[in-house]
């Protein structure tokens, strides 16, 4: 299989999991008809309306956390495939790791100089 038509299925992969969300989601407007409740909207939990307010804020510090859990979450998710066919392209992915790897690390200072391991 070329490129081309490696690219001709992720593209027919694409169309049909977008005709098949957008023919459930009018088959259940069609099916299922929406109906006006008074107390349909408001928020609960396990039957008992919510005292606090819904929309909480969370503290900021927790983000810089989250970002670098998603930076070298995705650093596995890359890392896999790469060991994988490191033996078939060679040179090339390991400089492409290289390159990827630089990058990582450039965020973890960034991180680092921003205060993102310190303790609080």
């Amino acid at each position: 299989m070329n490129l081309l038509e490696q690219y001709g299925l992720l593209l027919a992969l694409t169309i049909s999991i977008a005709g098949t969300v957008f023919c459930l989601y009018g088959l259940a407007r069609a099916i299922g008809p929406t109906r006006q409740e008074p107390g349909k909207d408001v928020p609960a939990s396990s039957g008992v309306l919510s005292r606090d307010p819904v929309w909480g804020r969370y503290h900021a510090r927790y983000y810089g956390y989250a970002l670098l859990f998603l930076a070298f979450d995705m650093e596995m998710a890359f890392m896999y495939p790469w060991a994988v066919v490191y033996k078939e392209v060679g040179m090339v992915a390991l400089l492409d790791m290289g390159v990827f790897l630089a990058i990582l690390f450039l965020g973890l200072l960034y991180g680092w100089s921003q205060g993102a391991f310190r303790r609080q």
